[in-house]
């Protein structure tokens, strides 16, 4: 169980204000924007400890960008999808979608390989970064 400190609770509704993840660094913008200010070091051990405790997931996509968290809580709906990973802005984005769950299926069957969903990571370019390259 994390520490129930004004910081930890401070990021931890941070978290799950927000509806995808988040850096470590947009944790600490999004606390200094609200008035809060939470030092970088405490933000990333406040985030190591929500990650231990199982109220935050923590994915490393891309270790240049670094990690990207995202509030828990008691759902499980992170570990069943994949995810679409930006390589211009960095976004990471939830992909539920049927095929991905079909070829998840013919991968087992034909191939004997379980693929772990909330893991897997295609790498691309959003629409947003894809709609700046052709105005």
């Amino acid at each position: 169980m994390p520490y129930h400190t004004k910081q930890n609770d401070l990021i931890l509704e941070c978290l799950r204000s927000q509806p995808g993840h988040m850096t470590a660094q947009d944790v600490i913008r999004a606390l200094a924007d609200a008035g809060h200010g939470v030092g970088s070091a405490t933000v990333y051990r406040r985030l190591d400890r929500l990650v231990e405790s199982g109220m935050a997931r923590k994915f490393i996509v891309d270790e240049k960008l670094g990690a990207c968290y995202q509030y828990a809580g008691d759902s499980q709906e992170c570990e069943r999808h994949s995810h679409l990973k930006c390589v211009r802005c960095g976004r990471l984005i939830h992909l539920s979608c049927g095929f991905i769950d079909e070829l998840d299926e013919h991968i087992l069957k034909e191939h004997g390989f379980r693929v772990d969903s909330g893991r897997t990571v295609f790498y691309g370019v959003c629409a947003d970064c894809a709609g700046e390259e052709n105005p």
